[in-house]
């Protein structure tokens, strides 16, 4: 297999459209038609990382977190981000990163630690616009269901829990070919009327390129009549953090206990306990804090996620208890996550979880 078939897939999953304006996701190092040996999963593709891939026999790299935010100017081994892409290169060793696009679906990272967490009833807690299009075209009504099951089958019509969702209304359709037409119905030059069916299908606009193919694939007219427009929809299948519901109820200490074990982590940075149990809970990996009114919005018993700073805390206001746990504690679940995706596809494909630890944050 080669590095391209397993990177399409990943981006079929969490799609490089959908990261953030910040990061530099997708193939950082490596030619994507070189023959994959091994892949070694990670949340930081660091040098001692590198150099356990060589050892391993692997040449894939797939980290979480991209070694490379911004541009190189020199590659003179001066920062640990320059040696490592010295030493990947050096050894033909591919980098890849999912992050913030792997952050932004609704099967990814914080799904990922509301399910270790035990959660249910999981929704996105802050979905994105502008992720949605609708697709109107027009078929003869004896064409239609072909072209409505390809658009289905390209990934349009899925709304929700539903798929296969269009709106048809039946009319009339007027054209005429000019000498150099060659029409599927009519004649050359003469006004022909044609009863048609018009469909309305809405897909996430990343899938727009094989929606498209898949249309003029199975339409038969020479010349295809269609409209695409833009949604201000929010998606709830995309989009920041995740929130979701306890099974029973925890006071709000036997909830850290639980949160302190479930994620490994060796503490936790909270704000005061409010004297309340804890049942509705929001996460989200990484640094977080930006969702905090989102948090409470949502009626969230607590927040959990990393990186806030001193001032922040107080943003709580005793309406909600903010729970860091770290940046590292929060995401190191992401290579279980890689492991669980890259299988489900590739059963028998080999991948190994890296057993060097990457935080950098150290406690005494």
């Amino acid at each position: 297999m080669k590095i391209k078939d397993l990177t399409d897939y990943l981006e079929q999953i969490a799609p490089l459209s959908l990261q953030e304006s910040y990061d530099n996701a997708g193939l950082i190092v490596g030619d994507p038609s070189t023959e994959i040996t091994g892949v070694l999963l990670c949340l930081d593709s660091t040098e001692e990382v590198i150099r356990e891939a060589v050892k391993t026999g692997c040449n894939l790299v797939i980290a979480h977190h991209p070694i490379i935010f911004s541009g190189l100017k020199k590659l003179n081994g001066k920062n640990y981000i320059e040696r490592t892409v010295i030493a990947a290169i050096q050894n033909n060793v591919a980098i890849y990163a999912a992050h913030t696009n792997l952050d932004n679906v609704h099967t990814g990272v914080n799904r990922k630690i509301a399910e270790t967490l035990g959660l249910k009833d999981l929704t996105i807690l802050s979905p994105k616009q502008q992720t949605l299009r609708k697709l109107v075209t027009f078929a003869p009504h004896t064409s239609a269901e072909k072209v409505r099951t390809a658009l289905f089958e390209a990934g349009a019509g899925s709304i929700g829990d539903y798929d296969s969702c269009s709106f048809n209304v039946e009319g009339q359709g007027t054209f005429r070919g000019n000498e150099n037409s060659n029409p599927f119905v009519g004649e050359v030059g003469k006004l022909h009327q044609e009863a048609e069916t018009r469909m309305e299908v809405i897909y996430e606009k990343w899938k727009e390129k094989s929606m498209l193919q898949a249309l003029f694939a199975s339409h038969p007219y020479e010349e295809v009549a269609f409209d695409l427009y833009s949604l201000e929809n929010k998606n709830p299948e995309v989009g920041s953090g995740m929130i979701g519901t306890l099974p029973v109820p925890l006071q709000a200490a036997k909830f850290l206990e639980l949160l302190k074990k479930s994620m490994k982590t060796a503490c936790i940075r909270h704000t005061a306990l409010i004297n309340k149990d804890i049942e509705k809970v929001a996460v989200c990996g990484g640094s977080g804090s930006f969702l905090l009114n989102e948090a409470i919005s949502a009626g969230a018993d607590i927040f959990i996620t990393a990186d806030f700073k001193y001032h922040q805390f107080f943003d709580a206001d005793n309406r909600i208890i903010i729970a860091d746990i770290g940046h590292y504690e929060s995401e190191q679940f992401t290579i279980e996550l890689f492991r669980a995706l890259i299988l489900k596809k590739f059963p028998t494909f080999a991948v190994r979880l890296t057993e060097v630890n990457t935080n950098p944050v150290n406690y005494y």
